[in-house]
């Protein structure tokens, strides 16, 4: 293995020009309605997203 594949790499600076594309956003309350846990496929594999007593999201597979 190369000796400088673990090597710090110089931080990378934010390009201000570039167009930022606003992400699609959901609400919990949408995803979950009256449930506390839903499944999601993602690629043919089923997750689990549960919603705890306290208000967190456990995502499992």
């Amino acid at each position: 293995m190369d000796k400088n594949f673990f090597a710090p790499t110089a931080p990378v600076e934010p390009n201000r020009n570039a167009i930022r594309i606003p992400q699609p956003r959901l609400h919990s309350k949408e995803l979950f309605e009256n449930a506390h846990e839903i499944a999601i496929d993602h690629a043919g594999e089923e997750y689990r997203l549960r919603l705890t007593r306290q208000g967190k999201l456990i995502p499992t597979k």
